[in-house]
């Protein structure tokens, strides 16, 4: 299992995440989003996968923003082609943690019930 989570040190559910994973002897990947922010492909396929959830791109995109965050606002009006660009140069605009399951799941915020189920 190749289990990342896209988050940054100091968020509480990305603490949380980490102790799930770690009381289950589980090996993860940490990717501080403050240091290291998120690839255009690895963004790519956290879309995708939440696509399959939710059936439709855009609210997979609108479901891992943060609309708590600040810059926020400047997200919010942007046409639909724009935010994926918009998230790329901002990754705090990001909801924390992103866990990412090879590249067919993903969840987005702290969900140890749907991480159970993960083999």
């Amino acid at each position: 299992m190749a289990i990342q989570i896209f988050g940054t040190n100091k968020n509480f559910d990305v603490k949380k995440a980490e102790r799930f994973f770690a009381e289950r002897r589980i090996n993860v990947q940490k990717i501080d989003l403050k240091e290291k922010g998120i690839s255009k492909g690895e963004l790519e396929s956290v879309i995708s996968a939440l696509a399959k959830k939710t059936g439709n791109r855009d609210e997979a995109i609108e479901m891992i923003v943060d609309k708590k965050n600040k810059d926020y606002s400047s997200f919010a009006y942007l046409d639909d082609s724009d935010k994926f660009e918009k998230i790329l140069e901002n990754p705090m605009l990001l909801l924390q943690p992103i866990v990412r399951n090879g590249k067919e799941t993903a969840t987005v915020g702290y969900c140890p019930d749907e991480w159970k189920n993960w083999n």
